[in-house]
């Protein structure tokens, strides 16, 4: 049985991260994975870049197929990149196989030759990220026309209508997306809100603005059944049924723990997500997990986070954990799109703070002219007792970068004065930040 100092299972963001740096310190390291299509993980391959991308070529107005066809461009180029940086590495072995515990620290590796062989190491991260999760509608795995979000962008031909199940974050990136191709989008949610997390006034002006383009929400839809009838598929819901080119199911990610983890003593939590503590370690003693396996917020950001916290607990002072982290900021990507760090102005009144507060129309800041978009708000939250930023919802253009700045200032507890007095170049979205946090008592 060979043995590693360290063996990584998925070739996602945490995992890879760390596999470099160990090897780098001199340890011997095995990065599993199965399949050559997810080698750099989720995100470059069937996540956050070729979506994203669809997202900005749509807002172009570029051809659905034209898009298509840059977007496995990209995403190619991007898994073979990945590929070859990591397998480079000295005391580095990247091998194609499928990992399943044998007992606590035994992996046994099933290759495509239909072989196996054993392994085991000092330290094991679990980096096998999440799944679709299948809901339990009728005729959802026998339709021909029925996706999952990775589904979905293996498309060649632009749908005319696309209907949408659920009506979370993944949902509307790809409703706006298909929308700005100029796809008929039906979003069905069960709720009866969209954006229901979000600053209300900023949610509605998003759900107005994507309706504007070509796509329409129903709420309290229950979707009960999938139906085929040649090239096209009923939807039945118990507000009618909708006929669609295709349907892709948004229905939120779960972990994937399919490594025979019932041979171990790593321990699984209520929604199926492996339990660690805040040093990402797991109930067995040098196995570790990162990434969304272990049911936290799923974003790559956090997974490279998670590979900090590793870091550390195996090289450093064990200073870096999940609970220090600070406040994470996130962006939904829509068209434009909504970024959100810290609390609502609803939230922190909830809360008990004595609050100020400041808003901007993108339609008042110069730059939009140049960029000829003037959807959008901005909106800030400070604690009128010590100054300091407690959130703020940007809907508009750049706000996804915008948005890491005020993440910024607030782990840093700068008080929201420098951010307001800050010079700022001109003509620029990030000048509008001098109107922002000129905050009213």
């Amino acid at each position: 049985m060979k043995e590693y100092d360290l063996i990584v299972i998925g070739f996602g963001k945490a995992g890879k991260t760390l596999a470099k740096f160990m090897g780098r310190q001199g340890k011997e390291v095995a990065v599993i994975e199965k399949s050559s299509r997810m080698y750099g993980g989720t995100c470059i391959n069937i996540g956050c870049i070729p979506s994203k991308l669809l997202i900005h070529d749509s807002a172009k107005q570029r051809p659905f197929e034209q898009s298509i066809a840059r977007k496995e461009e990209v995403t190619s180029l991007l898994n073979k990149k990945n590929y070859h940086k990591l397998s480079g590495e000295e005391n580095v072995e990247v091998i194609d196989a499928k990992a399943h515990f044998k007992s606590n620290k035994v992996l046994e590796l099933h290759f495509a030759d239909g072989t196996a062989e054993e392994m085991t190491a000092e330290h094991i991260v679990i980096n096998t990220g999440a799944v679709s999760n299948v809901p339990p509608i009728k005729g959802v795995i026998e339709s021909k026309h029925v996706y999952d979000s990775e589904g979905i962008m293996q498309l060649t031909k632009q749908p005319k209508r696309l209907v949408i199940v659920g009506g979370g974050y993944i949902a509307l990136e790809f409703a706006a997306s298909f929308g700005d191709f100029g796809t008929e989008v039906t979003v069905l949610e069960r709720g009866n809100q969209i954006l229901g997390h979000e600053d209300q006034e900023i949610a509605a002006m998003a759900i107005k603005d994507m309706e504007a383009h070509n796509v329409t929400f129903v709420l309290n839809a229950s979707t009960e059944a999938f139906e085929d009838q040649g090239d096209e598929v009923i939807v039945k819901t118990s507000q009618g049924d909708f006929t669609a080119d295709a349907v892709l199911y948004a229905t939120g990610r779960k972990p994937n723990t399919d490594l025979g983890l019932e041979n171990t003593d790593i321990e699984l939590g209520a929604r199926g997500e492996i339990k660690v503590n805040e040093y990402l370690e797991t109930t067995v003693p040098n196995v570790y997990a990162a990434g969304d396996v272990t049911g936290g917020p799923q974003f790559t950001y956090i997974s490279l986070d998670d590979f900090r916290v590793i870091k550390d607990g195996l090289v450093g002072e064990r200073k870096r954990t999940t609970e220090n982290r600070g406040i994470i900021p996130y962006t939904v990507f829509i068209t434009p799109p909504i970024s959100v760090v810290g609390m609502t102005a609803d939230e922190a009144r909830a809360k008990g703070y004595d609050i100020m507060e400041g808003r901007v129309k993108v339609s008042s800041i110069t730059r939009h002219t140049i960029d000829d978009e003037g959807r959008g708000l901005f909106k800030s939250v400070v604690d009128k007792k010590t100054h300091q930023i407690l959130g703020a919802t940007l809907y508009g253009v750049k706000s996804d970068e915008l948005i890491n700045l005020i993440a910024l200032a607030m782990n840093q507890q700068v008080p929201y004065e420098v951010i307001r007095d800050t010079i700022y170049t001109h003509p620029t979205i990030v000048e509008s930040f001098n109107d922002l946090f000129n905050v009213s008592e």
